[in-house]
């Protein structure tokens, strides 16, 4: 399938930094690179325990960011605080919040069906 990218901007008091972020349907929060973060002075609201794919837990500190993606609006989001090494991803909360989903097959994203209950 590959993997998809979209841009986004993210920002925070009067300041703002462009990025590619990796959509990853996987992933619970969007993670922020170190530079990013460190440039919009972002600072840990609490810390969360995160499960990475080889099964390891790990703390992460979490903080709060809006994120623009051009066409779609901009919101507020919780985002892990990561390392250098780390990648920009948009993760499942962050698509939510936009109403968005990945479409895989056709690596966009797309509207997301949403549904209430009738009483």
């Amino acid at each position: 399938m590959g993997l998809v990218y979209v841009k986004g901007i993210v920002k925070r008091e009067g300041k703002e930094v462009g990025v590619n972020l990796l959509v990853d349907s996987g992933a619970t929060y969007t993670v922020l690179k170190r530079n990013v973060w460190e440039y919009l002075n972002l600072k840990p609201k609490r810390v969360v325990e995160v499960v990475l794919a080889n099964g390891t837990s790990i703390s992460c500190q979490l903080s709060e960011a809006i994120i623009e993606l051009p066409g779609y609006g901009e919101y507020h989001t919780p985002v892990i605080l990561g390392e250098s090494e780390d990648e920009n991803l948009l993760g499942t909360v962050t698509l939510e919040i936009f109403g968005l989903r990945l479409d895989p097959l056709g690596r966009e994203l797309r509207p997301m069906r949403t549904m209430l209950k009738s009483y």
